[in-house]
């Protein structure tokens, strides 16, 4: 649990760190292959110095069966070595996907919410695919270029020079490729999150994109935002175009370079024909992996720059809380205590100083204007958002005590915003457990007034509802929303406009459900505008300006809030009459 949740250390390294005996074993295959490297120069070298002069098949034969040979192996490590990153890159998803999902889902509980709540999932797949390509295989092969450009000196100290001297050349491309690509990869990686940000909320407001028109309006925007991606982009390929395109143009005339040099060599009998052969071979491979490098560079400082954010993200995710005991199931009061609550990433309170106090069977209505702080006290209520100050307890016991998976079954919650996942009607209901109680499904249906409903449906219980419920009506989901909020019998159900969507049908339901979840010792908190979401609960609680203004006794409270509107439209009516005086 440790290194799930409380871990000082980030687990994107911990997985890396479980990942050290594959990257030793990488490394010892390229050793191997780098060795077996010089098959060709070695080979090129004797058919120059030994074959030719002797003039002799047999010998030419051995040696081409032994190259072949060499070959064919170096050609099973490189795969063995591909095969072995693909799984790393595997491995390492499998181990994070679970933080991720979790970052997801508590995100935007946590901090205003970015452009593209995606993004952590692209940041894993990025890290992923640099793993499972070439990038790795060139950092590997850097190492092994002192080998190569050693063999270089022992065939001759120019020949050495002139390898070392390109080396370091296209090294120094290399940092001027890290320093020319980073700026670029950071505004791909800011511009792509604002582009699918805008996308997703244009793929999940079609409707009202058509209907009012604004289309085009919203067009116009993805485009300003696809202007810059593909400006970022253009600048990133740019550099790394123009740098890869110079790395092997200087590659190229190294080896001829090379060659010149050992042509010199041999003419002054200083080294042998085969030494020109084998030494431009030696050096194409010295600096291939830089030249790969090069080439991948892009790729690698995406994928740094993800592990940068994934590593930021997991640590904001990281709750260093000790383990909590196990607490009963909660069967007696919800207790507010002076709650106040600030939306995620901001300092205003938007609910101050809200207390009282609820016991087993009750139920309270929540009523207000507008912006008055309703829907986020529901929030605090139910531990979506975190209060500021003050305490929910259920039995005493503030909400923080509680294991977030032993809490959860215990409380309904449905939102204002429905939104439904894609599966079945019953996998919505029982919220997706993984083997639900059909009894319990059916109950829950039934005390949301839904059963006949559900079973007229083609497949019934099985019908798909489709992503956010789109193959249904809106009030179904609002009863299915209601009915996956009563599934299991839950102590604390705490209803946020939830006949918004519900014909007089629906509303007699919805009074039903109030009154049999209150009949078993449930507490039910409902917030409505209209009366009729009102009639199963026997207390209310008034709010303004994000403050409770009354709480009480149904009748009493409205009440009080019937006359504190009189007096409000009274003294708006003589101000008015007093306006017009002359």
């Amino acid at each position: 649990m440790g290194e799930e949740s409380g871990s000082k250390t980030a687990p994107i390294v911990i997985g890396l760190s479980a990942c050290r005996g594959a990257f030793v074993a990488i490394g010892l295959l390229t050793a191997l292959i780098n060795v077996l490297m010089l098959t060709g120069s070695l080979f090129m070298l004797q058919v120059y110095d030994r074959v030719l002069p002797s003039r002799s098949v047999p010998t030419l034969l051995a040696l081409g069966a032994m190259a072949i040979a060499l070959f064919a192996f170096q050609g099973f490590l490189d795969a063995c070595r591909g095969r072995i990153l693909v799984r790393i890159g595997g491995f390492l998803n499998e181990r994070l996907s679970g933080h991720i999902y979790d970052a997801l889902a508590r995100l935007p509980l946590r901090s205003q919410a970015t452009a593209d709540g995606l993004q952590p999932v692209r940041d894993l797949d990025q890290i992923q695919g640099f793993l499972s390509g070439l990038g790795p295989t060139a950092l590997f092969d850097l190492p092994w270029m002192p080998l190569y450009l050693g063999i270089c000196f022992l065939f001759h100290w120019w020949i050495g020079i002139t390898a070392l001297a390109g080396a370091i050349i296209l090294v120094s491309l290399t940092l001027l490729t890290e320093a020319l690509t980073r700026a670029p990869a950071r505004a791909i990686a800011e511009a792509n999150a604002r582009r699918m940000g805008l996308a997703e909320a244009t793929r999940r407001n079609a409707e009202v994109l058509q209907a009012m028109g604004m289309r085009g309006q919203l067009a116009a925007a993805w485009a300003a935002a696809n202007t810059g991606y593909r400006g970022a982009s253009h600048r990133a390929a740019d550099v790394g175009g123009s740098l890869g395109a110079a790395s092997r143009v200087l590659r190229m005339m190294l080896q001829s370079t090379v060659l010149a040099v050992g042509a010199y060599l041999v003419i002054n009998q200083e080294a042998s024909a085969g030494v020109i052969i084998a030494s431009s071979i030696l050096v194409s491979r010295a600096l291939a992996p830089v030249e790969l490098a090069i080439a991948n560079w892009k790729g690698f400082v995406a994928a740094r720059q993800s592990r940068r954010r994934l590593m930021e993200l997991l640590k904001l995710m990281e709750q260093n809380t000790p383990a909590r005991t196990a607490l009963p199931p909660p069967r007696n009061d919800l207790a507010v205590e002076g709650l106040n609550i600030a939306p995620p990433g901001q300092p205003r309170l938007v609910v101050q100083d809200v207390s009282f106090k609820l016991e087993s069977g009750q139920a309270l209505g929540i009523i207000g204007p507008s912006a008055s702080g309703k829907s986020s006290l529901a929030r605090g209520l139910v531990g979506v958002w975190s209060p500021v100050r003050g305490k929910v307890r259920l039995d005493s016991a503030a909400l923080e005590q509680w294991r977030e998976e032993s809490l959860g079954p215990h409380i309904g919650y449905l939102p204002q915003d429905i939104e439904l996942f894609d599966g079945t009607v019953a996998d919505n209901i029982s919220r997706f457990v993984a083997d639900p109680d059909p009894d319990a499904v059916i109950a829950a249906a039934r005390t949301a007034g839904l059963h006949e409903l559900i079973v007229r449906l083609p497949q019934g219980y099985e019908t798909r509802v489709g992503e956010g419920g789109v193959a249904i009506s809106a009030g179904q989901r609002q009863r299915i929303a209601l009915a996956r909020a009563l599934y299991g019998e839950p102590f604390l159900i705490v209803l946020d406009e939830p006949n918004s969507n519900l014909d007089s049908e629906g509303d007699e339901a919805l009074t039903r459900a109030i009154l049999a979840a209150r009949q078993r010792g449930a507490i039910v908190i409902v917030i409505a505008h209209r009366p009729s979401a009102l009639l199963g609960v026997d207390l209310l609680l008034a709010m303004a300006n994000g403050r409770a203004q009354a709480f009480g006794p149904k009748e009493e409270v409205l009440q009080k809030v019937l006359d504190r509107s009189k007096s409000h439209l009274r003294s708006v009516k003589l101000t008015a009459d007093g306006e017009g005086t002359p």
